[in-house]
Order: C-alpha cells, then structure tokens, then sequence
C-alpha cells in the first residue's frame, strides 16, 4: 500500500501527469455517459479524421484549403452513395436469404453428424448434438424475426438513418473545412504548458491516422478479393460472406476466426465434402493468410507497435465497455494507452533530472 501511495504522490506531483490524467478520465466519462447522445458527432469525427488524410496531401501539393476540402468531401459523398445503392442492397437481400436458410443448413449438418455418430457412437451422445442443435435453431430464429421486424419498417431506426444520413455529412464537411479553428478553440481551454499532453497527443493522431486509413484499404482489398473468389467458385450469399470476411480485419484474430464458421457452414451446405467444398473453403484460409502475412505488413509495418495479446486484451475490455463501438476502436484505444505508458517514464525521469 505505501508503494503506491508513494507512487501517487509522485506521480500526481507534476502538474502534466495531472492535466493528461484529467483530460484521459473527462473524455472517458463523457464517452461513457454521453456517447449514445453524441454518437452522429463522433461519427463525423471519424470520418473526417479519416478524410483529412487525403485532404492534406491535395494541400501539400498545392490545391487551397476550400477546394482541397471540397473534392475530397464530393469524392466522400459520390463513395458513399454508390455503396449505399450498389453494394447494400445485395448484401441486405442475402443476409435475409441466408438467415432463412439456416435451418436447412443446420438440418443438413445435423444429418451429417448423425451418421458420422451411427457409424462412431462412441464419440459424442447423439442427443447432446440434437440438444444443441435445437438451441442453435431457436437463437437463429429469434434472430431472424428480429430481422425482419427491422427490415419491414422500425420508425425508430429509419428517423435514425433520415438523422445520420443528413447530419453527419454536414458535420464531416465543416469539421474538414474548420479543423484549425476547432483544434484552436478547443486548445484555448488547455493551459499553455502542456507538453506531455502534446507528446501523447501527437504520437496517437500520427499512427491511428495512418492506421485507420490502412484498414479502410484493407477492408476493400480483402472483401472485394474475397467477393471475387467467392463469386468465382459459386458459393451461395457471396456478397454477405464477402463483407463479413472484409469488416472482420477490424477485430484482428477474433473477426477471421468467427467469419470462418459461417464461411464453412454454407460451404458444406451447399456441397457436402466435395471437391468443391475443400476450393471454397482452401481459398478463403490462403486469403486469410496472405492478408495476415502479406497484406497487413505491407499497409501498416510498424505502424502500431502492439503485442498480439494486448490488441486481444483490448478488444475484451473496450467491448465490453462500448460494445461494436468498443471493439471497432480498441486498436485506437490501446495505442492511446500504449502512448501514455511510453511517455509517462520518459516525464518522470524528466521531471527527476530537473531536480537533480
């Protein structure tokens, strides 16, 4: 207990450590509190951190602000709109496909296992497998009337898409367009003296930048791959399958695990253990592994210096504190953290050489 209560006391001595820490907690319980209520904004916030990227570079190269701004918020818009009515609408229609279809899948799996336990017994109790696929059958279709029920028409979450769709654009355009005025007037509320601050500050905006630009590639890059080989071998709900396998680079190890069940089941589904099957199921594994041995060094490097456990640790705790929101931004989150462990030593011993 005297250990950390000296550690306190040295910690909480410098005026920085203080206003960092104070900072770091008032952003949490107002995320925590709040973030349902400011979820259009933080949305905004996204995305026009994702777009000053482009942005920047029109300026550097010579482009003024406005226009700069302008074609990268149009580019935005034109994006956004194709995907809205070319790539959703298959998706949409298949995942309801596939939803109603699962029961058969399961029946057909179910099938499957029975003989394999008739011919084996001695491996697992049939009624145990019976057991568990009648509650897996009983979760799908709670799913899928849940589905349905938003898909025919919940006024709630068509107000909620009329809000998203007109107020975060507006929002990314200004936020782009005034990004020096808001950092300026937010900075006005920070005392002067603030460099540890800065040094957090500016490590994590350096690297989630180029990180979060780097996985919107990487979810293109493998969905659309994945789309064409899934089109390409006839496997059933290829767009759906298609943009599971995209977005799950966003949860490293966990997503690609999970997206694989799905992946198998409608593959054997659909062919049994055919020749066809060991393809769909093959290609998807080598694409699995190229995006983690090929693709994510080339596009990140040493971008996000994390261990493997902690990006897991990470996913477990933001998850649970913001559910999906949690786990989209935990790589952010932990290199947040991962900054402030870095330059909180560094303070100290600075903090130490003053004095002596």
């Amino acid at each position: 207990m005297n250990v950390v209560t000296k550690w306190l006391k040295q910690s909480m001595s410098d005026r920085q450590v203080v206003l960092l820490v104070s900072f770091l907690l008032g952003a949490f319980l107002i995320l925590y509190f709040f973030g349902n209520m400011i979820a259009p904004v933080l949305a905004a916030v996204v995305f026009a951190f994702l777009l000053d990227g482009p942005a920047e570079r029109l300026r550097k190269k010579g482009v003024p602000h406005l226009l700069a701004v302008v074609i990268v918020f149009l580019a935005f818009l034109l994006l956004s709109f194709v995907a809205f009515f070319t790539i959703l609408p298959p998706i949409t229609q298949q995942v309801g496909q596939f939803i109603g279809s699962l029961p058969g899948m399961l029946n057909t799996i179910k099938e499957s296992a029975g003989a394999l336990l008739a011919r084996y017994p001695e491996l697992v109790d049939p009624s145990q497998v019976d057991a568990l696929v009648a509650s897996i059958q009983r979760g799908l279709l709670e799913l899928g009337q849940q589905f349905l029920t938003v898909s025919v028409g919940n006024i709630v979450g068509l107000i909620t898409v009329v809000v998203y769709a007109i107020l975060v654009p507006v929002m990314v355009f200004f936020f782009l367009k005034d990004k020096a005025a808001i950092l300026k007037w937010f900075s006005s509320f920070l005392p002067a003296d603030r460099h540890l601050a800065d040094q957090v500050w500016e490590e994590v905006l350096t690297k989630t930048g180029k990180y979060a630009r780097g996985k919107v590639f990487e979810i293109f890059i493998v969905g659309f791959t994945a789309w064409a080989v899934f089109w390409l071998v006839g496997l059933p709900y290829a767009a759906f399958l298609a943009f599971l396998t995209g977005i799950s680079v966003i949860v490293p190890y966990i997503g690609a695990t999970l997206v694989t069940i799905p992946v198998v089941v409608v593959a054997y589904a659909h062919w049994g253990f055919q020749s066809d099957f060991f393809v769909a199921v093959g290609l998807y594994i080598v694409l699995q592994i190229l995006d983690g041995n090929v693709l994510v060094p080339l596009l990140f490097s040493e971008m996000v210096r994390l261990h493997p456990n902690a990006i897991i640790l990470a996913i477990l705790v933001f998850g649970g504190l913001w559910g999906f929101w949690g786990v989209f931004f935990a790589i952010p989150l932990a290199t947040l953290a991962h900054a402030v462990i870095r330059a909180w030593p560094r303070q100290r011993e600075a903090v130490k050489s003053k004095k002596a």
